[in-house]
C-alpha cells in the first residue's frame, strides 16, 4: 500500500486519473476509457485589488514600482477544476496500436477552461510510440523528478520552454527500453501571426531527454536539452534563440523519496525586476514520506538571472513548500499545502512575493 501510495505522490501530476479511468468500450482489437479528476481548491494569498497591466505604462520600471505600490488584500480564490479525459486504442498490426488522447480541463473561472491534450498516432510495443497534437515535450519526464506535491508545482522546473513543455503543433516520441526511457519532440513553426504587426507570435524548437533507472538500487538519472526559436518577445529583438539544459536525480528508499534538480538557462527566462529576457541558473530539491495513507511532500527551489557581468544577480524564484495528503482511497484525497515564498516583496511587489495556503479535496474517476 504504501509503495502504491507514494508512486501516486510522485507522478500524479502525469498519470492522474489514469489508474481509475473506466472502460465503456471494449471488443477483440479496440477499447475506449474515460478518466478525470473533480477537484475542489480554496486558495489564500495576496490579490492586487486593482489590475496593474503592462499595457498602462511606457517603461518596465514604472510598471514594477506600480505592481511594488499595489494595493491587496488576503481573499480566498476558489480555484477548483474538473477534467475528462477520453484514451482510445485499436490494434492495428501485431504489437503496434493506433492511439489517441483527449483532455479538457474546465475551471472555476470558465475564462481559464483549456484543451489539455489533443493528439493521435501510433505506438509500438517494442520501440515506442510516436504522436503529433497537444502532447507534452521531453522536459516534464525530468522536471516530475520534483514536481511531486499536492498543489504547489515545481518553480525551476515550471519554468521550461514552450516547446519542452505540454504545447500543440508538437510532433512528439517516446519509448522506454528495459530500464532507458528516451523522449524527443519537435514543435513546428506555426501560423500564428500579430494582427497589427504581421509578426510571428508562436515559438517553434526540440526537446529530448532521457530517463534511466540504475537496476533496483533506487536510483534514477535524467538529463535534457531543449531549444526553441523565440519570434516576438516584450522590447527584445524577434526571432531570437533560448536553450535550456536539465540534469535530475532521485531516490527512493522504503517509504522516502528524494529527487534534485539542476537547470541552465540562455534566454529562458524574465527578470521580475526590469523586465528583460535574460539567462538563469536555478536549482531544487523535493522530498516525500509515506506514512499509512498519508503522504507528506516538501520542495525548496531556488532561480536567479546570469546576464549581469558583475556578478550581481536577480532571484527568479525562491520558495519552500510543504505539503500533507491524506489517501482514503485510489480515488478520493484531501491536502493541504503551504508556500513560503521568499521573494523581496519590495523588489517584485506583495502579489509575486506573496505566501500560498490551498486546502484541496480530490475524487480520481
Amino acid at each position: 500500500m504504501n509503495k502504491n501510495l507514494i508512486a501516486l505522490a510522485v507522478a500524479a501530476a502525469t498519470f492522474s486519473g489514469a489508474a481509475s479511468a473506466a472502460t465503456v468500450y471494449s471488443d477483440d482489437t479496440s477499447s475506449l476509457a474515460i478518466g478525470g479528476r473533480v477537484e475542489a481548491r480554496a486558495l489564500s494569498s495576496e490579490n492586487g485589488t486593482t489590475q496593474v497591466s503592462k499595457d498602462q505604462f511606457k517603461t518596465y520600471k514604472e510598471y514594477n514600482q506600480a505592481l511594488v505600490n499595489q494595493h491587496t488584500s488576503n481573499d480566498v480564490t476558489d480555484i477548483s477544476r474538473v477534467r475528462v479525459n477520453i484514451d482510445a486504442k485499436t490494434q492495428i498490426a501485431d504489437g503496434v496500436q493506433g492511439i489517441g488522447y483527449f483532455e479538457r480541463e474546465f475551471t472555476a473561472n470558465t475564462n481559464n477552461d483549456e484543451n489539455r491534450y489533443i493528439y493521435a498516432g501510433v505506438n509500438s510495443d517494442k520501440y515506442g510510440q510516436i504522436v503529433y497534437g497537444k502532447a507534452d515535450g521531453s522536459l516534464g519526464m525530468l522536471t516530475d523528478f520534483t514536481d511531486i506535491m499536492a498543489y504547489a508545482g515545481s518553480v525551476v522546473g515550471g519554468s521550461k520552454l514552450a516547446v519542452a513543455d505540454r504545447t500543440s503543433n508538437n510532433l512528439a516520441y517516446a519509448g522506454t527500453f528495459n530500464n532507458l526511457t528516451f523522449k524527443a519532440n519537435y514543435v513546428f513553426d506555426g501560423a500564428a501571426y500579430n494582427s497589427t504587426t504581421g509578426q510571428k507570435t508562436n515559438q517553434s524548437g526540440f526537446s529530448t531527454a532521457a530517463k534511466y533507472a540504475v537496476g533496483n538500487t533506487g536510483l534514477a538519472l535524467g538529463v535534457g536539452y531543449a531549444q526553441q526559436k523565440d519570434q516576438t518577445a516584450i522590447n527584445q529583438p524577434v526571432n531570437q534563440t533560448s536553450k535550456q539544459t536539465f540534469a535530475v536525480a532521485s531516490y527512493t528508499v522504503g517509504d522516502l523519496y528524494f529527487g534534485g534538480l539542476y537547470k541552465y538557462g540562455h534566454r529562458d527566462a524574465t527578470n521580475l525586476v526590469n523586465g528583460d529576457v535574460t539567462d538563469s541558473q536555478g536549482y531544487e530539491f523535493a522530498a516525500a514520506y509515506t506514512m499509512g495513507k498519508a503522504v507528506f511532500t516538501t520542495t525548496y527551489g531556488f532561480m536567479k538571472d546570469e546576464r549581469n557581468t558583475s556578478g550581481a544577480y536577480d532571484e527568479l524564484a525562491n520558495a519552500l513548500s510543504v505539503d500533507g495528503t491524506y489517501y482514503f482511497n485510489s480515488n478520493f484525497r484531501t491536502y493541504a499545502s503551504y508556500t513560503f515564498n521568499m521573494l523581496d516583496k519590495n523588489k517584485v511587489g506583495k502579489v509575486a512575493a506573496s505566501d500560498q495556503i490551498v486546502l484541496g479535496a480530490r475524487y480520481d474517476f
